[in-house]
């Protein structure tokens, strides 16, 4: 196995976790990462799941061993605790990406304000809060969500900073300059690891930021991926994988380290 990589970005459902499978983790996919790992890769696991959400995640599916790094809700970092907790940010960007965000939400709310009632008055979907403040939503399907997003484009054409972050029919509101790619590349500046050294694997909608080459040298995707993200990964150069979530992971990382 050569170094070349030496961070690796994964997204965690629908991309190491395969659901539908039983065991939902590939063998061969773990097993690789832990031997990295032991080579002095780091690995970070990219999510749109919170820190609580996640670790049920690597409970439940039993997890071998556990990240270096998790960037959560597609935005924030967190390095394992250094006073005898789990996780803990790293540096000042969580802090910054809240500021950030409490801004937005206080500029846009208009914005926020139109999508919502479109929302309750004209679809199905779900809207979910975090304490009194609307996080995101649920759609009923897909199709669904497909004109729930092409509401919000028209919406926040006076306010672009007003953004989201999709997955199935699950959504985020968000800044838009606040994303998986963006995390990583903070991530990235802190570790002082640059871009030429890094593998990242997503399949969905939130995934396109962090495979498109700009944060990324070698960006992958599994064959479950959606049609957009391996458009993307075939625009970045990467490997687009004929295997389904992990093992696809597996695949790639031969590809690229081989």
């Amino acid at each position: 196995m050569n170094g070349k990589i030496r961070l690796l970005s994964t997204d965690f459902d629908g991309t190491l976790v395969q659901h539908a499978s039983d065991p939902v983790l590939d063998a061969d996919c773990m097993e690789l990462i832990r031997e990295m790992q032991s080579q002095g890769a780091l690995w970070a696991i990219n999510t749109g799941r919170s820190v609580d959400l996640l670790e049920s995640g690597l409970t439940d599916f039993e997890f071998p061993f556990r990240p270096d790094f998790i960037l959560t809700s597609e935005r924030d970092i967190y390095r394992p605790c250094t006073n005898g907790g789990k996780w803990e940010a790293y540096g000042d960007w969580n802090a910054r990406v809240a500021r950030d965000h409490a801004e937005l939400y206080a500029s846009a709310d208009s914005v926020l304000s139109e999508v919502l009632n479109f929302v309750n008055q004209k679809t199905r979907a779900r809207v979910i809060y975090l304490g009194n403040d609307p996080e995101g939503l649920i759609a009923h399907d897909e199709d669904e969500m497909n004109r729930i997003v092409r509401f919000i484009d028209e919406a926040r054409a006076s306010e672009p900073k007003f953004h989201y972050q999709r997955n199935t029919v699950y959504l985020r509101f968000c800044h838009a300059d606040y994303h998986k790619g963006a995390a990583l590349a903070e991530l990235s500046r802190l570790l002082e690891i640059p871009r030429e050294r890094i593998f990242a694997a997503g399949d969905h909608h939130n995934d396109l930021s962090m495979l498109d080459g700009r944060y990324a040298e070698f960006p992958a995707c599994p064959a479950n991926a959606i049609p957009e993200v391996k458009q993307a990964v075939r625009n970045a150069g990467g490997y687009v994988a004929d295997r389904e979530c992990g093992a696809g992971v597996y695949d790639a990382l031969l590809y690229f380290t081989s």
